[in-house]
């Protein structure tokens, strides 16, 4: 048995990681510490602790920890083992993806430009990162458009131009139409949009359509204006500020009494090339500092490109350290950057602006859900937990059934609860829903949160017709509670049409709405179906192949990742059979005389 006390007094005065585990050894937390046997112990001394450390200390069965050289090293572990381990009490960077670049392959004999996700050290030029595919294909397309470079990744020399000349999307450089020092030109043009190089750029442009212009060549001094005023249009969308810096990244945080929103903007070049945000739920008592700092060590620590700057509104922990990691990290200098006055806190307060709005936004769209829902159902108050329920089986076998949740108009998945059914043996879909209810309503009257059900929804909506419904309505009835009750329509695509009442009444409800509910009704759906499922393809496996002699685990395995299922197994002939490793002829025999 693990003696924390114990444990602690062994602990080193020495720079580490330490590593939290529940009873199930699961791990819930990990952080680092310049002494480890300071910073642990504080855990497990009465202070000022907040809420969310409370809860993980009380989860706490054992702890282990390793001692590195230095505290850099221990910043380093400490993030690679968040990202492999995911701790549900420390920040957590739940997005890993890779942002896209727009790579332009300067080493070619005719440079193409194009999207990448990935950086390669191959002298290409790379610029980004672009928050989403979608702004940067946004950027390829007006290049190719406006600059009718080649579009094909795989360059030939060929006998006749492809369509793209045809149409005028190309300068078919692949027939020799284009110079290399002409093509090599528009590249270069090119890179300075990207560079965000436009004043004198649009000025050497200004020039060369005055003079083809007085040359009386008007069509290419048509397509040089058409250049200069795309150009135009692209940098005006992108300005943010006078800032005269290469690479910022800009982080702001906001928050509500329900979530967390921290939003990104990377600005290249004076120019804001895209945005991110990431939503946190379980760290409201925590600090914007503490979160921050969190953030930008998951974000930033084992990335590929990392910007010059980091600006953000507050102080934060181990920042010297974090930005000598980063410098290491880049080979070239990275800063985090407090700003306190001009334009630099302009742009951060814009950053956390902006993340208010997103998380309004978002918190606006969960509500005017839950707003109209009281409106269309006339209910006394607004149902902030909404709950619905689903019943899956076949013939009466397996029963099962799912439970699904809304908050304040959001889905939440992991609220989500399986169960399965105890009291009805046959096929009574109503039963079911009764003996489902019943059983979730009592976790929250009897305050049994062990299975963490929380409190009693505000609404429930069932999966099902009248007869589904009244049987929820029964089994709220036996427990001596009131709570709304509807079902679900389904139209002929078995989408959601319209709420229904126990008198066959039907309520109308906006398209956003049925969406939302659509989406809700899949989500339990899937849950029940997916429970049944599983059961199904357990008891199969346990009930026929366990009971042959001579079967055991490994023959078992083997067997069905030959043959994939039962069915199959039994159809297979003893030849098939025994080429699986250990299983001789006579034992095929048997295990098809069994599965027959």
């Amino acid at each position: 048995m693990f003696d924390i006390e114990a444990e602690l007094k062994k602990l080193p005065a020495k720079p580490g990681v330490y590593i939290m585990h529940d009873k199930d050894d699961k791990i819930i937390y990990v952080g680092k510490a310049i002494s480890l046997k300071n910073r642990v112990r504080q855990y497990f001394r009465k202070n000022n602790k907040t809420q969310r450390i409370q809860n993980m200390v009380s989860l706490i069965d054992h702890f282990e920890y390793i001692v590195t050289e230095n505290e850099a090293e221990a910043l380093i572990l400490e993030c690679n083992l968040i990202k492999k381990n995911m701790p549900k009490f420390n920040v957590l960077l739940k997005d890993d993806k890779t942002y896209p670049y727009i790579k332009v392959n300067i080493q070619a004999e005719y440079p193409d430009v194009y999207i990448t996700r990935r950086i390669l050290n191959d002298g290409a030029k790379y610029f980004g990162p672009y928050a989403n595919s979608g702004a940067a294909k946004e950027m390829v397309d007006f290049i190719k458009e406006k600059f009718k470079i080649r579009q094909c990744r795989s360059f030939k020399y060929k006998d006749r131009p492809c369509l793209n000349y045809q149409i005028k999307k190309c300068f078919a450089p692949c027939m020799g139409y284009i110079s290399k020092e002409d093509y090599r030109k528009q590249i270069d043009e090119i890179i300075n949009i990207l560079e965000g190089k436009t004043d004198k750029l649009i000025k050497d442009l200004e020039q060369e359509m005055q003079e083809e212009s007085s040359k009386m060549n008007f069509e290419k001094a048509a397509y040089i204006r058409d250049k200069i005023n795309a150009i135009n249009r692209i940098s005006e969308k992108q300005k943010v500020s006078n800032i005269n810096e290469n690479d910022i990244d800009v982080i702001g945080i906001a928050r509500n009494n329900f979530e967390i929103c921290v939003e990104v903007f990377f600005v290249r070049k004076s120019k804001m090339i895209g945005r991110e945000h990431y939503f946190y739920k379980e760290l409201l008592d925590e600090s914007n500092e503490e979160i921050i700092s969190g953030f930008i060590k998951q974000y930033y620590i084992g990335r590929e490109f990392l910007p010059s700057k980091i600006m953000v509104k507050y102080d934060i922990e181990d920042k010297d350290l974090i930005e000598l990691l980063l410098t290491q990290q880049s080979e070239k200098k990275v800063e985090i950057k407090t700003p306190q006055k001009g334009e630099k806190l302009r742009l951060v307060e814009m950053a956390e602006n902006n993340a208010l709005v997103t998380l309004n936004n978002k918190e606006n769209d969960g509500y005017s859900v839950v707003n109209e829902l009281q409106q269309v159902l006339n209910l006394n108050k607004p149902p902030r937990k909404v709950e619905t329920f689903d019943i899956s089986n076949i013939s009466g076998e397996f029963m099962v059934a799912g439970m699904s949740v809304m908050l304040d108009g959001i889905i939440r998945k992991n609220m989500a609860r399986r169960f399965k059914i105890k009291t009805v043996f046959g096929q009574d879909d109503p039963r079911c829903m009764n003996e489902v209810i019943t059983r979730r309503l009592k976790h929250s009257i009897n305050n049994t949160n062990d299975k963490g059900f929380g409190k009693l929804p505000d609404l429930i909506l069932v999966d099902g017709g009248i007869t589904q419904i009244r049987a929820a309505q029964e089994a709220v009835k036996s427990l001596g509670i009131k709570l709304p009750i509807y079902g679900m329509v389904k139209n002929d695509k078995h989408q959601t049409r319209a709420l229904i009442n126990d008198e066959r009444k039907e309520f109308e409800i906006s398209e956003k709405l049925m969406k939302t509910i659509t989406l809700f009704q899949d989500s339990v759906h899937d849950t029940a179906i997916g429970y049944h499922r599983k059961l199904r393809d357990q008891s199969i496996t346990k009930s026929v192949l366990d009971e042959i002699p001579g079967v055991g685990t490994m023959k078992k395995a083997m067997l069905l990742k030959k043959f994939g299922s039962i069915e199959n197994i039994a159809k297979a002939s003893a030849e098939e059979i025994s080429e699986i490793k250990g299983i001789n002829e006579e034992l095929a025999q048997n295990i098809i005389q069994y599965l027959q």
